[in-house]
């Protein structure tokens, strides 16, 4: 019975995690309307096993590591955040630029899974959660299975989720939407993600 509340524990706080509004689903839903719809299910992947990635290293210490080397935690913060600053400042640059009819193979699935899954694994929310709250509700000296169970339903949740925002803002209605506001959008998603990594880099 322990096992089972952690379990719940866990993927009730990580849903919530997992819906907030941050950098990941930006790229999720900017890669879909702007390049296409496999590249945003490839960005959505990525995402998914930046989850994974996050949940093997917390249940393998990385809360621990955090806790007891704030050097860590600092350098993770700052790498993340002029990361943040440098795609938000390249999102803005571009804003006024137009879709061009072979730009959607011009970002291979590749580069749309490894991009998303470098905002993800920069992302000091990921940090934040992975690293404190994710650690504490796993039980000490869990069994394997556990483990193991996590690990699969924090990927099976990222995918259902950021593939699932790839399907809708795919949608042509929704993408020729964003193609009228195109300019204003990128502006509005770059400057968020501008804002995030300066308050992350203010706040360290």
């Amino acid at each position: 019975m322990e096992y089972v509340d952690s379990l719940a524990i866990m993927v009730s706080v990580y849903m919530v995690s997992l819906v907030s509004p941050g950098p990941n689903f930006i790229i999720v839903t900017n890669t879909s309307m702007s390049v296409s719809r496999t590249a945003g299910l490839f960005a959505g992947l990525g995402l998914a096993a930046a989850s994974l990635t996050w949940a093997v290293m917390a249940m393998a210490g990385l809360g621990f590591l955090i806790t007891h080397f704030a050097w860590l935690h600092t350098a993770l913060r700052v790498v993340g955040a002029l990361y943040l600053i440098w795609l938000g400042i390249k999102m803005i640059r571009g804003a006024t630029k137009p879709l061009q009819p072979t730009e959607a193979t011009e970002v291979t699935w590749q580069a749309a899974m490894r991009r998303a899954y470098i905002v993800s694994m920069t992302n000091p929310k990921s940090v934040a959660f992975f690293g404190s709250i994710f650690a504490l509700v796993v039980p000490a000296h869990a069994p394997f299975w556990f483990y193991g169970v996590i690990a699969v339903i924090c990927f099976l949740l990222s995918t259902l989720w950021y593939c699932g925002l790839a399907f809708f803002f795919s949608n042509p209605r929704v993408a020729g939407c964003f193609l009228r506001f195109k300019a204003g959008i990128e502006r509005v998603m770059g400057a968020a993600l501008v804002l995030l990594g300066g308050r992350l880099l203010w706040s360290r």
